[in-house]
């Protein structure tokens, strides 16, 4: 007994302590805490969804959910090195908005000698350690070495996937302000950003950034978290309006009735960059299908829709490039325009919609 309570006393002690390394942030606490207790959507807490909404569904095991992580069909990623443009971004044209994908939620817009960066996650992994959730091979060509001066970075909630730790390290000296989600910036803060180069927003909140840019945060369905606890911080969706063009930011989430909302305030946008993979059977509230995806394009009024959130990181059980199929197939069924670029493969606004299907 003694010898079992030891060996559980060591492990409870060894992952305390991993858990203290900096890539898991902190929660918020004093001013950004007290702001966020202000907010209309943190009950109980934590902060909470539109509609009641799961992580995972009520009939889910986590044992039986954890086996399928660890015997993952060899179809979760590609066979092979995948295909990929190697863009100057210094150099990119701007004289109407072009956007880079980089894989994944990442990309670059760049309009009129302005950049915005989302979510960049260049450091080759998803997680907090280097071995799990690796980047498929060609999918990473990108790097901090290669942005340009970035005037707007958007995070939209805390999880591995958007908010890369050595990435925001090494990209910091590049960027004039980062825009977030309350709470978010205990994160940036505690890995030594500038309080004042952060500035958080709660949903339906609208900052001027520059006299032809207004970012809005508006709502998500998702959650947040960096280790055993969930929705310290929000997580969002963002309207970015940039020289009179308008784009949604997507970020994570389920479908609801939000997508419409947002459509009828802020809409119609000249693209929508939604989530279009890592859905699954347990996890269907947070997550959308593609054909969801397409549906909620629909609702934002969308005229071009470029889904991501595939492409570079298998974190759910579907083949890698089923999301792409299946958004390209019912985006088709339903006269939604979609462009498909590879990564690194500028699309241009009003000009340029890449659309070939380039993962078969």
């Amino acid at each position: 007994m003694i010898i079992t309570l030891s060996i559980i006393a060591l492990l409870v002690l060894g992952i305390f302590l991993f858990m203290q390394q900096a890539v898991f942030g902190v929660n918020p606490e004093g001013r950004r805490q007290a702001r966020i207790e202000k907010s209309s959507h943190y009950k109980d807490g934590a902060f909470q969804n539109l509609s009641p909404t799961e992580v995972t569904a009520k009939n889910a095991s986590m044992v039986k959910m954890m086996g399928s992580f660890l015997n993952k069909p060899k179809t979760t990623e590609p066979q092979k090195t995948l295909p990929s443009v190697q863009t100057n971004l210094n150099t990119l044209a701007d004289d109407k908005p072009s956007i880079v994908w980089f894989g994944h939620s990442s990309y670059l817009i760049k309009s009129k000698g302005k950049t915005v960066l989302v979510d960049p996650v260049f450091s080759g992994h998803a997680s907090p350690v280097s071995f799990f959730a690796k980047a498929f091979k060609g999918t990473n060509g990108y790097g901090v070495k290669d942005m340009p001066a970035i005037d707007v970075l958007v995070i939209t909630h805390d999880h591995y996937d958007h908010l890369d730790y050595e990435t925001i390290l090494t990209l910091a000296p590049k960027v004039k302000k980062i825009y977030t989600s309350l709470g978010v910036g205990a994160h940036l803060e505690h890995w030594g950003i500038p309080a004042d180069k952060i500035v958080e927003f709660d949903w339906w909140e609208t900052q001027k950034v520059s006299d032809s840019i207004t970012l809005t945060a508006t709502p998500a369905r998702h959650f947040s978290g960096r280790s055993f606890t969930r929705g310290k911080t929000l997580w969002s969706s963002f309207v970015l309006n940039i020289d009179g063009y308008n784009i949604f930011i997507g970020g994570d989430s389920g479908y609801d009735t939000h997508f419409k909302t947002i459509g009828d305030k802020y809409g119609p946008f000249d693209i929508a960059l939604l989530e279009a993979g890592q859905y699954g059977v347990n996890w269907p509230y947070i997550h959308m299908l593609p054909e969801e995806t397409v549906m909620a394009a629909k609702d934002l009024q969308a005229k071009i829709l470029q889904p991501v959130h595939w492409g570079k990181f298998a974190l759910a059980l579907h083949d890698w490039n089923e999301p792409i199929q299946r958004v390209v197939e019912s985006a088709h069924k339903n006269n939604v325009k979609i462009t498909t670029p590879l990564i690194g493969e500028a699309v241009v606004l009003d000009s340029i919609y890449p659309n070939k299907e380039w993962w078969k």
